[in-house]
């Protein structure tokens, strides 16, 4: 048998977890079929790799000589493919945008920018409930673009190195049932919510630590928090078991109502990134002006919003401000 890179990544796997059974979950495969793949390596090498009993796995000098290598080898194999992917990416014709994107408000309005002005562009999608896994596909050349955001002012991971710009920032309203006691008011104290129940989608957003730390300044802890997909949301707080945070350009949705939270106590920010040496660089620009554009054309069925924005110019589109952070984004406000 000739040693491969995936059985690197088996001998990797056990290293980290400390555990062959641990591993197998890891890598998605049987427990048996591992400790046989592993037997077999072994025998390739000439040796035991691990010290096996019941406090787990433990590499030996074989095994650390081998992790030593495979340590080298993987990362630089990984990054000989990443580079391979964007370089292949560089002459494609007609034009191509990959866009990935979590819980973005404007995804379908960029979408739709870009096929108008650019009707013989080849324009794809992909959505994930992961920010990090979308920002590796970029730096890997599998995507151009993600559109995702974060909250507040919180730094977004640099992990991946991609190359950042704000399209607009907005205070995160919560959205409720029409019948709702507080549904009148034009704002609603988090405070007052505090016997209520929550509905979030899954992933990153503000229903982490920016959340939980806003119901702490206002004297709270959230109650019963469900997770479903972003219908499941809606479904939830029209049926008034529920209420969720949602983003400002939620699109209106007959029997619900949202609100702006008294002081702003939390806030998001739509981003796009890019890698700043991959092919999609080179439009980064146009297509940074026509998210700028989407967002625009999101606030048309808000008009109550769009004048609150006039009234505060620190939130909406801030183009003057935006500047390249080379980092990847956190997701956004959790229904779309």
């Amino acid at each position: 048998m000739n040693l491969e890179l995936r059985h690197l990544r088996v001998i990797c796997a056990i290293a980290e977890t400390g555990s062959v059974t641990k591993a197998a979950s890891t890598l998605g495969l049987a427990q048996p079929a591992l400790t046989a793949q592993l037997q077999r390596i072994e025998r390739t090498l000439g040796g035991p790799l691990f010290e096996r009993d019941r406090r787990g796995a433990r590499p030996t000098a074989l095994g650390e000589l081998v992790l030593a290598r495979a340590r080298v080898l993987l990362p630089a194999m990984k990054g000989l493919q990443d580079e391979a992917a964007r370089l292949a990416s560089a002459g494609d014709a007609p034009r191509r945008y990959r866009i990935g994107g979590v819980n973005s408000p404007i995804l379908g309005r960029l979408v739709h920018r870009l096929a108008a002005e650019q009707p013989q562009a080849q324009i794809t999608t992909h959505a994930s409930w992961s920010v990090d896994e979308l920002a590796q596909l970029v730096a890997g050349g599998r995507l151009d673009y993600a559109l995702t955001g974060v909250c507040g002012d919180s730094t977004p991971s640099a992990d991946f190195g991609l190359c950042w710009r704000e399209v607009a920032i907005d205070p995160v309203l919560v959205l409720l049932p029409e019948a709702h006691p507080l549904a009148g008011q034009d704002e609603v104290d988090l405070g007052d919510l505090r016997h209520e129940q929550w509905v979030a989608a899954p992933g990153d957003g503000c229903f982490g630590d920016c959340f939980a730390a806003a119901c702490a300044r206002a004297g709270f802890t959230p109650r019963k928090v469900y997770e479903v997909d972003v219908r499941g949301c809606i479904d939830l707080v029209d049926a008034g078991e529920a209420v969720a945070l949602c983003q400002a350009t939620f699109r209106p949705v007959a029997g619900l109502v949202t609100r702006r939270l008294a002081g702003i106590p939390l806030r998001w920010r739509l981003m796009l990134g890019w890698h700043p040496e991959s092919p999609a660089a080179r439009m980064a620009d146009l297509v940074l002006d026509t998210a700028l554009a989407a967002y625009t054309d999101a606030l048309t069925p808000h008009p109550t919003y769009l004048a609150w924005l006039l009234r505060n110019p620190a939130f909406g589109v801030r183009r003057s401000t935006t500047t390249a952070v080379p980092t990847a984004g956190t997701g956004g406000v959790r229904t779309a």
